[in-house]
């Protein structure tokens, strides 16, 4: 068996597209018109309508239900955030360091679906190695083996 990808049950999907091509920069690979559309990395949306009539039209397709994300990485979090808030998204919350010292914001889209949006872990590791912290004191930070670390800051200043 094999995993395809992920969807997400849209209200409306043009409105949807802007978010994800034209903000979170995702690439179409398939186009359904008005009833669904693939994005590169596994992410596709269904138009709400349709989706209710594949599951069967008496079930509660459920909104803001907070029980899962959708992930992305990029290293210009502070222009990504502003673009979030410019475009009147509401905050989950603002950017801040999780546990494991990888920079993060979460918003909800237009349909209330968890979005977040992270550092990439080299430049994690990198901010950190900039930081005046050794590789092993990032390691236990990061939980990340020592190699790891190394290798995601080698990686980050090429």
């Amino acid at each position: 068996m094999k995993f395809i990808c992920s969807l997400i049950v849209v209200e409306n999907i043009s409105r949807s597209r802007k978010l994800y091509e034209d903000i979170l920069c995702q690439k179409v690979i398939s186009d359904f018109g008005e009833y669904n559309v693939t994005f590169e990395g596994g992410l596709a949306l269904y138009q709400r309508s349709l989706f209710q009539n594949l599951i069967g039209g008496d079930r509660t397709i459920m909104n803001k239900s907070n029980n899962f994300e959708l992930y992305f990485e990029d290293d210009n979090l502070i222009e990504i955030e502003k673009e979030i808030s410019k475009n009147g998204f509401e905050f989950v919350h603002r950017i801040r360091e999780e546990p494991w010292k990888q920079q993060v914001f979460r918003f909800y889209d237009y349909d209330n679906n968890i979005v977040v949006i992270a550092e990439t872990m080299k430049k994690a590791c990198y901010r950190l190695f900039k930081e005046n912290n050794t590789v092993e004191e990032i390691a236990k930070m990061t939980g990340m083996p020592v190699e790891e670390v190394l290798q995601q800051i080698n990686e980050y200043q090429a």
